[in-house]
């Protein structure tokens, strides 16, 4: 499992006996810090995420990660470059060492342009939900699915191209519930790894007999989220961004149906796409593979150009 590291001098530490130099921090959440470091054998930057483990669970969970990342070869999903852990006296950290990418993610993307009045244009949009979808095509090819998908947990590479990161939250695709303390295990579990505003209705509150599948995440939990994601592409902000910044109950605005803003920018395709995602009956969503023949039918004459790109 753990490879050897140490800290070192200067501000470097050694990975897989190779140096990398700490430049800045780019960022925390709770229990895990990402930082800019520099490898001094290639010249290359990476991001290196630091998650404190304070028991044995969250070094078990860090380790779950780092197996998640190593399942896929994949242009539309987050490689791993290296993986440690590191003891500190009773506590531990986990490192993963990640690829960097210098353009940030969709949401970065989504609020620089509405910043300057202007969103992302519809072949934009398609050719971006493409590689989503190919990126979550190939997790739900493994039994999992992501379950955190948002705009901040897509990476864009230099020519745009969207890549899945946090791979945490990942679990089995299909979810068997059967009996009411499995289904208040489930709803808890996502209550604490999936984000409220992206999270599907029948999470949050799980039938004591029923089965969740990939549909979630678009093949169930994936497909209502990345309807979410599409909403935040083509108007700025999540469907339920503001519901739960105004402090109102996000778990009642998911039971109905949602009303799609009119705008002279989206096709009726794109908006009847949209709204397939976002059917608050799970079995009413498409499945990964007819979504990728839609979007592949709608795809401009020449994906790939500079108009598709971002």
């Amino acid at each position: 499992m753990g490879h050897a590291l140490c800290v070192c001098s200067r501000g470097t530490v050694i990975i897989d006996n190779k140096r990398y130099l700490f430049i800045q921090k780019l960022g925390e959440g709770g229990f895990s810090y990402v930082d800019l470091v520099e490898g001094l054998h290639d010249g290359h930057f990476y991001a290196l995420k630091r998650i404190l483990c304070h028991e044995q669970q969250d070094r078990e969970e860090a380790q779950r990660e780092a197996d998640m990342h190593r399942l896929f070869n994949h242009p539309n999903i987050l490689r791993l470059v290296a993986y440690c852990l590191r003891e500190r006296g009773a506590k531990h950290e986990a490192w993963l060492l990640l690829p960097f990418f210098k353009r940030g993610t969709l949401w970065n993307e989504i609020e620089r342009l509405k910043d300057k009045g202007n969103f992302l244009t519809e072949d934009q949009i398609l050719w971006l939900l493409l590689g989503i979808c190919r990126g979550l095509e190939a997790i739900h090819a493994k039994g999992y699915a992501h379950r955190d998908l948002k705009p901040t947990n897509i990476l864009l590479g230099d020519e745009g191209q969207p890549v899945l990161m946090d791979l945490g939250s990942m679990n089995q695709a299909c979810i068997h519930v059967e009996g009411s303390r499995q289904a208040l295990t489930l709803q808890d579990w996502a209550a604490q790894r999936c984000t409220i505003s992206y999270r599907a209705p029948e999470l949050f509150s799980v039938q004591s007999h029923c089965v969740i599948d990939e549909r979630t995440d678009v093949w169930v939990r994936s497909m209502w989220s990345l309807g979410c994601v599409l909403y935040a592409m083509m108007f700025g902000e999540g469907p339920y961004d503001m519901v739960f910044q105004k402090g109102d109950s996000v778990a009642l605005a998911v039971q109905n149906q949602l009303s799609i803003p009119q705008s002279p920018r989206h096709s009726s395709a794109l908006r009847q796409l949209l709204n397939s995602m976002m059917t608050v009956d799970p079995h009413q969503r498409p499945h990964i593979p007819l979504l990728l023949s839609q979007l592949e039918a709608l795809q401009p004459p020449a994906p790939g150009q500079h108009t598709t790109q971002i």
